[in-house]
């Protein structure tokens, strides 16, 4: 069971390279269309300069990978510390289902961007996240090791 918990962070790091690749596939366009030249950019230049200067819409991307580099950090090791102890059917499912959550909430945030609805995606990840939280901590404060010595 253990490469089926890693399964789901394994996808959500390809995830997030793919939203890293569509926020520079949206962003490049649209700041060469509003006239900023790389090569002349001021040193030092972030993401977070271009809010106002490209269109919402293309910022959209950057930001919910910003997202993605945000709470799945607590997710990539509460999925290895459930590996590690021996994860069981309902961990894998409730690993998967944050990742499917996490995906749907990308392109959601990516292309439509109602924030009332992007935020009920997000308790909803965030709650599969919290309950795997919960399995984890149990899992490694209910361990007995004197099991395996004998």
């Amino acid at each position: 069971m253990q490469a089926q918990m890693l399964a789901p962070a394994a996808v959500l790091v390809l995830w997030s390279l793919v939203m890293l690749f569509w926020t520079a596939g949206t962003r490049f366009p649209a700041m060469a269309k509003s006239g900023i030249d790389l090569k002349q950019a001021k040193p030092g230049g972030r993401g977070q300069d271009l809010e106002g200067v490209v269109p919402d819409k293309v910022q959209w991307k950057s930001h919910n990978y910003s997202h993605l580099m945000e709470q799945p950090t607590i997710f990539y090791p509460t999925v290895v510390i459930i590996a590690i102890m021996g994860a069981g059917a309902i961990d894998v499912a409730l690993a998967w289902a944050y990742v499917f959550i996490r995906i749907v909430h990308s392109i959601w945030q990516a292309t439509v961007n109602v924030v009332s609805v992007r935020f009920m995606l997000f308790i909803l990840s965030t709650s599969c996240l919290l309950a795997l939280a919960v399995r984890a901590v149990l899992a490694t404060l209910l361990h007995d090791p004197s099991v395996l010595a004998g």
